[in-house]
């Protein structure tokens, strides 16, 4: 009696479960409230500010013209952390040479620099870089958004590292994995207690 029922009942739950996976209610799906980006103050001489992939490769008006429109917000956090004595570290994409930064955000003799894919840890001494200058904060700005951003904030909030991330300073193809990225900073486990949203013009010395 118990095998039958089962059999009678099994084929509408795997239905239902069928239903309801988020593929099948992807169009139903609603954004959640923006989070909030809030003011920072970070500590100049334990906060470096990671430039990601601002190479010319990947931050172009072909490829991710929203790159382009970053840069002079990134521009004047990056004058403001130099002149507030903040280290900076760059990264590129495969493939680049520190001359393909953008001239406006070009790198500075003794800056380190690191090429990797999306995880600027992986296969980079990234870590040994910023642990040998005490860092404990890393801002994280460039592109893309759903690559070097994501993976790289990840990793150094899964690190044990404070990470700002400023929204105006960050950029993809389109604005959904901007959108998503953000959201999953704030939310995700582990990733959301070691992060602050912020904008640039909100982040101080």
């Amino acid at each position: 009696m118990i095998i039958l029922i089962a059999m009678l009942i099994l084929p509408g739950l795997q239905k239902i479960s069928f239903a309801q996976t988020v593929i099948d209610a992807w169009d139903t799906v609603k954004a959640p409230p923006a989070p909030e980006l809030k003011r920072v103050t970070a500590d100049r001489k334990t906060t470096a500010l990671l430039l990601l992939d601002f190479n010319k490769q990947t931050c172009n008006a072909e490829r991710r013209p929203r790159c382009l429109a970053t840069i002079p917000n990134v521009k004047k956090l990056l004058t403001e952390a130099r002149a507030k004595g903040v280290a900076v570290i760059y990264s590129l994409s495969a493939g680049a040479v520190v001359t393909d930064i953008a001239q406006e955000l070009a790198a500075m003799p003794g800056d380190p620099v690191v090429t990797s894919g999306p995880d600027k840890f992986l296969g980079t001494d990234l870590e040994k870089i910023l642990r040998d200058r005490n860092i404990t904060t890393v801002i994280v700005a460039g592109t893309a958004a759903h690559g070097a951003v994501l993976y790289t904030a990840s990793g150094a909030a899964l690190r044990g590292m404070r990470v700002i991330v400023p929204a105006d300073a960050i950029s993809a193809e389109t604005l959904y994995p901007e959108q998503y990225v953000l959201w999953n900073l704030a939310n995700a486990p582990r990733v959301s207690t070691q992060m602050t949203l912020s904008r640039t013009d909100l982040i101080g010395f």
